[in-house]
């Protein structure tokens, strides 16, 4: 592949999809395993199915519906995918932060993530809501990185700050939404760790992230935000806490995806209406 043919496949998508509604979104949710029901708060929705889209890939992975969503929130244009892709798929870096080129392409200004966690910090609860402040991002460490191979100018420098990544005014308006629905004793804030899955950690490997200053691990949303950042767009995201990590070798517990999904389904209606909520008042920043 020539450097400019995966930018004409980008411009292709978007095209095609442009076609399709007249959602004109300047607001996209990528939501987290089990979260997809974060889509169910638009109105005048408009679905369609990945397998349906140009060049865009299918999400395997249990929890995620595998659908784009335009539709509106208030006042707001939006665009929700339900189902991200993973490292862990299969797909390249590149093919899994695909479609934050495509939202970039669309007019989409401020991106929203969520995903489900492990808590390495020992104060954590299961489900908790934790906002991400900060990120390492090991996969990146090992030369993972989205944002390597030619550089496209038209969306953004060769050599982005992620400094910034995680807007700090996106995450006061958060903290203010949840204090007035009533969620700010489950509300955390905290650095988030990628790692590339698909297997939970290790003791050893959750001792290494706790001495490195993560909050809470996952196996997503790092890529996503740096291409995003690339592009220019402001960044909110958020964790789910869906399991304790485990840190004892005499402990009997074992983390598994199926704890995942029922925490996700039992802190589902808090969250929609969270993000509903934050994503209403974007207009005010």
């Amino acid at each position: 592949m020539f450097p400019g043919d995966n930018d004409y496949i980008k411009l292709e998508t978007a095209d095609w999809l442009l076609e399709r509604t007249k959602i004109r979104p300047k607001v996209a949710i990528i939501c987290g395993s089990g979260l997809g029901g974060l889509a169910e708060v638009l109105d005048d929705k408009t679905d369609f199915p990945y397998s349906d889209i140009p060049h865009f890939p299918t999400s395997t992975a249990p929890g995620h519906a595998g659908q784009l969503v335009f539709g509106r929130l208030e006042d707001h244009e939006c665009v929700c995918m339900k189902g991200r892709f993973h490292f862990y798929e299969g797909y390249s870096m590149h093919k899994v932060t695909y479609p934050v080129r495509v939202f970039f392409l669309l007019g989409v200004k401020t991106l929203i993530v969520t995903n489900a966690a492990g808590a390495l910090n020992g104060s954590y609860k299961v489900g908790d809501f934790m906002l991400i402040k900060d990120h390492i991002n090991m996969p990146g460490f090992a030369g993972q990185n989205p944002l390597c191979g030619h550089n496209d100018e038209r969306f953004g420098v060769r050599f982005p700050c992620m400094s910034d990544a995680y807007d700090p005014d996106l995450r006061a308006l958060a903290k203010q939404t949840a204090k007035e629905q009533g969620l700010d004793r489950f509300l955390k804030q905290g650095v988030y760790c990628m790692l590339s899955g698909p297997t939970f950690e290790t003791i050893a490997e959750c001792k290494v992230l706790q001495t490195l200053g993560a909050d809470a691990v996952g196996m997503s949303t790092v890529p996503e935000v740096v291409v995003a950042r690339h592009c220019g767009l402001r960044v909110f995201a958020m964790s789910l806490i869906t399991n304790i990590v485990v840190r004892d070798y005499d402990s009997n517990e074992k983390a598994n995806h199926e704890e995942v999904l029922e925490t996700t389904a039992l802190r589902t209606e808090d969250l929609q209406t969270h993000k509903k909520n934050t994503a209403s008042r974007l207009n005010y920043w």
